[in-house]
């Protein structure tokens, strides 16, 4: 069985690299405390074969919203990212939501029609 994580991060949004990296990086530890609390073997086993990570865009707050609440909605762990505001955007901005580890069929199910950032 495959485990992945998958970040979505919002491509609509004017950040810098170092910014839209912090964003995504939050939303990948977030998810992961998730899941490490809720299913601790199969966080166990994400970080043992290498702790998969993939990147994907979404143009704008509504379609990372909508990967949040499908991803909930399915039961897996999701962490949404709402910016604090001390840089670059207003507080409060969603910038990035990660779903997952967990298997890889059912993260998909969610995040599967996504494209990878580029």
């Amino acid at each position: 069985m495959e485990v992945k994580q998958v970040i979505a991060v919002r491509a609509d949004l004017p950040m810098s690299r170092g910014k839209l990296a912090a964003q995504v990086a939050h939303a990948a530890c977030g998810a992961s405390d998730l899941a490490r609390e809720r299913e601790p073997e199969l966080w166990r086993e994400w970080v043992l074969s290498g702790a998969k990570k993939v990147v994907v865009a979404v143009r704008s707050e509504e379609e990372l919203l909508r990967v949040f609440e499908d991803a909930r909605r399915e039961g897996l762990p999701a962490f949404l990212v709402r910016d604090a505001g001390r840089t670059e955007l207003p507080p409060g901005t969603p910038t990035a939501v990660a779903v997952g580890p967990h298997r890889s069929d059912l993260v998909d199910k969610v995040t599967g029609s996504l494209s990878l950032l580029r």
